[in-house]
């Protein structure tokens, strides 16, 4: 399938991890996998989900305010807890918990108000369906062996040795597939974001068949990673990798360190650090999809509107090295991060320091024409010096005086005459 156009633009998204979990602040679908609470604690939890608070119109708002082009909200974890009101059984929101509604008709509707495309997240695995743990990953014997303590084999996940059961994982899959076909008939998202994918094999889970389910329903749809071979783009999580993935792809990052709402989680990533993770990300070519986690009541914890604005003022004092840009200069150029112009012609240089004296460029070919500070259209001066036939200097530019500095990350527009050359060779003998 050919990439649609609008993903690799979007450069900012939004995760939502909304769920029971909220109710009392646990780790999502985790905490009773792993033993942290008991399955009975957790699923108690449905009692105490109300969404009372909840306004899709409020979030869309926010999202669109601070730039984002796309947001992607939990359908369906891990824990089975399914968003909308499901055929495929009767474990959701709408028949088990006092919110007593569907949840995404008003965040797709919201969505499509705001103009930002649509995406749900579903998991694969589903650790509260009865026919789920009936087959083995062909390999998890040997990854539990190759981890002392590690837990794979978790009854909620996997069938026993030789107590596996072909039938049930037929109802499984059937199961997946109707819920999948509802999400697709029903509100038609632009991205599908799949996980749970590492509990069985591509031909397990019947990964083929069931992009074609999706795609058959409508042919756009963008499919992450967690797809296997019928993936659009790459997903990882938590760090800006130090080599960009092939292709699209999109770091997924928390800004806390919880996915979903804990109480106890005040570990929040400032806005200035949040900004190098989006400056970076872009200027590798990636988007940002940043995580929130909703309370039960269906409210942002300020603390997470407070650094979503303070990303999103950001971006709009320097919306011209965001939007309509590609990757910039590969390390070594720049000391940081930087975005191309879609014409190639302006080079956008992201500086988290306070520049002394300059701000070097190396290996850049082209005559620069003007440089201006981003956001202030203060004027830099800038030099070329030294440079040895095909090696070319360094092009020099006057740091910016301290009102053009930005508190956060400050931006370099450099003009350039053509479009961008660079000298990537290794210099005389």
């Amino acid at each position: 399938m050919t990439m649609q156009t609008w993903f690799p633009a979007a450069k900012l998204g939004i995760f939502i991890h909304y769920g029971i979990y909220a109710v009392d602040g646990v780790p999502e679908s985790w905490s009773f996998y792993w033993g942290e609470v008991t399955h009975e604690r957790y699923m108690k939890q449905l009692d105490g989900f109300t969404a009372s608070a909840y306004d899709p119109a409020a979030w869309a708002e926010l999202f669109a305010r601070v730039g984002a082009k796309y947001a992607v909200l939990t359908a369906r974890h891990h824990d089975g807890v399914a968003l909308w009101d499901t055929a495929q059984g009767d474990l959701g929101v709408v028949h088990r918990t006092p919110a007593g509604r569907d949840l995404i008709t008003g965040y797709v509707d919201a969505l499509r108000e705001r103009g930002l495309k649509v995406g749900l997240y579903y998991s694969h695995s589903d650790w509260n369906h009865p026919d789920y743990a009936s087959v083995r990953h062909p390999e998890i014997d040997l990854w539990t062996n190759e981890h002392p303590g590690g837990n794979d084999a978790n009854p909620y996940s996997h069938a026993a040795p030789g107590e596996e059961d072909p039938a049930a994982w037929e109802r499984y899959l059937a199961y997946r597939d109707g819920q999948v076909g509802e999400l697709v008939q029903r509100f038609r998202p632009d991205l599908l974001w799949f996980d749970g994918e590492w509990e069985r094999t591509e031909q397990q889970w019947r990964i083929r068949e069931l992009a074609e389910l999706i795609l058959r329903e409508n042919p756009d749809t963008v499919l992450n990673a967690r797809m296997l071979s019928y993936g659009d783009y790459a997903t990882p999580e938590q760090g800006v990798p130090l080599e960009a993935p092939e292709g699209p792809w999109e770091l997924c990052l928390t800004i806390n360190d919880s996915w979903g709402f804990q109480h106890a989680d005040h570990n929040h990533k400032s806005v200035r650090q949040l900004v190098r993770y989006f400056a970076e990300t872009i200027g590798m070519g990636g988007n940002l999809l940043l995580d929130v986690g909703p309370r039960a009541d269906g409210t942002i914890p300020a603390e997470q509107v407070e650094r979503l604005e303070g990303l999103g003022a950001w971006i709009r004092r320097h919306s011209d090295a965001v939007y309509g840009t590609a990757a910039g200069l590969p390390a070594g150029h720049h000391y940081g991060p930087s975005t191309l112009s879609a014409d190639r012609r302006t080079l956008y240089l992201t500086c988290f320091d306070v520049p002394r004296e300059s701000v070097a460029v190396r290996g850049l070919r082209n005559p620069v024409t003007k440089v201006t500070v981003l956001g202030t259209g203060t004027e830099l001066g800038h030099r070329v010096i030294g440079g040895l036939d095909a090696v070319p200097g360094v092009t020099w530019i006057d740091a910016p005086a301290e009102a053009d500095l930005d508190p956060y990350a400050t931006v370099l527009a450099v003009e350039l005459e053509g479009e961008l050359d660079l000298y990537r060779g290794s210099g005389r003998d």
